[in-house]
C-alpha cells in the first residue's frame, strides 16, 4: 500500500511564526521517520499535532526545536521557518533566544531544585536584568497561583500536575513567541488537565503567545485548537479546522471513539478501516 497525496494545508508565511515544508527525519542515518511532513501555526494561534503513540509527533516537535542530534536523528529534506527565519541549522539555545521553547513530555523538571529555582532556570538566556525576570516570575506566578504555594519546595516532591505547570512556567520566563507543548495531558487527572489547558488558552489570548501542542488526547485538545493536523507513520493524512475535525466521522470514530453518535471502545475499532479510509 502507498499514500494517497494529502494536500496540507499551511498558513501564508506572512501570516505564519511558524511553518513546516515537507520535512523528512532520519533516525540512524537509516530509519526514516517522518515522510514529507509540512504543517503552519498561525501568529497569536493555538495548532493540535494529533495522532497515536508512535505516530510522530514528539519526532516533529524535536526536528523545529533542534533536539534531534542529541538521539542521533536529523532532518534531511525540507525546511523549517520560525518567525521569518530558516532554523534547521540555529542550536536549541539560539531558538529559545529568538523565541521558540519546547516543553518535554514528561515534564522534565530538576527534582533537587526548588518550584521557584526550577522557574528562574527559564531564564537563563536573558540579559535584560533582575527587575524584568522578577516582574516575569510574578506574572507565571498569576497564571499559576499554585506554584507561588509551592515556590520553596523541592520540584521532585510536588504532584504531575504541578510540575506541568513549572515546566510550562518556566518556559514562560524565557518570553517565548511560541511553545512546543508536548503531551501535557500525559499521566494527570482529568480535572487537572482541564485546568492546564485553560492556563494555556488565556496564554495565548492574553500574552499573545503561539501554541503548537503535541497530544493523544484528540477530545481536549481539539476543544481549545483552532486548528489541528493528524499524523499517522510519521505522515500528515489530515488536516483542517478544530471544529471540523471534531465532526469529521473518521477522526470521531478512532480518535474519539465515537461512531454514528455512539461512543465505542478501541478494542472495538478496526485499524484496517482507518488505512482503508486514508491509504490506497
Amino acid at each position: 500500500m502507498t499514500a494517497t497525496a494529502h494536500t496540507t494545508t499551511v498558513p501564508a508565511a506572512t501570516d505564519a511564526i511558524l511553518t513546516v515544508t515537507n520535512i523528512e527525519v532520519i533516525y540512524d542515518h537509516v530509519i526514516l521517520v517522518l515522510k514529507g511532513v509540512s504543517l503552519g501555526v498561525p501568529r497569536g494561534g493555538i495548532v493540535a499535532l494529533l495522532g497515536a503513540n508512535g505516530a510522530g509527533k514528539t519526532t516533529t516537535l524535536k526536528a523545529i526545536s533542534n533536539l534531534l542530534h542529541s538521539e542521533r536523528g536529523e532532518v534531511t529534506k525540507g525546511a523549517i521557518v520560525f518567525d521569518g527565519e530558516e532554523v534547521q541549522a540555529r542550536s536549541p539555545n539560539e531558538l529559545v533566544r529568538r523565541g521558540c521553547v519546547q516543553v518535554m513530555e514528561g515534564r522534565h523538571c530538576f527534582g533537587h531544585l526548588t518550584i521557584e529555582e526550577n522557574l528562574l532556570t527559564g531564564a537563563f538566556t536573558r540579559r535584560d536584568g533582575k527587575a524584568a525576570i522578577r516582574a516575569d516570575l510574578d506574572l507565571v506566578y498569576s497564571y499559576f497561583p499554585r506554584l507561588q504555594e509551592r515556590r520553596a519546595s523541592l520540584a521532585g516532591y510536588t504532584s504531575g500536575g504541578e510540575q506541568q505547570m513549572c515546566a510550562i512556567g518556566r518556559a514562560l520566563m524565557a518570553r517565548p513567541k511560541m511553545i512546543l507543548l508536548d503531551e501535557p495531558s500525559m499521566g494527570l487527572a482529568p480535572q487537572i488537565v482541564e485546568e492546564i489547558f485553560q492556563i494555556v488558552r488565556d496564554l495565548n489570548e492574553r500574552e499573545g503567545v503561539s501554541f503548537l501542542l503535541a497530544e493523544q488526547n484528540t477530545f481536549q485538545a481539539l476543544k481549545y485548537a483552532k486548528y489541528g493536523y493528524i499524523l499517522e507513520n510519521g505522515r500528515v493524512v489530515m488536516d483542517g479546522e478544530a471544529k471540523a475535525l471534531r465532526e469529521n466521522e473518521d477522526v470521531k470514530e478512532f480518535y474519539l471513539g465515537v461512531a454514528e453518535g455512539k461512543r465505542k471502545s478501541f478494542r472495538d475499532v478496526k485499524h484496517y478501516k482507518r488505512r482503508k479510509r486514508w491509504l490506497a
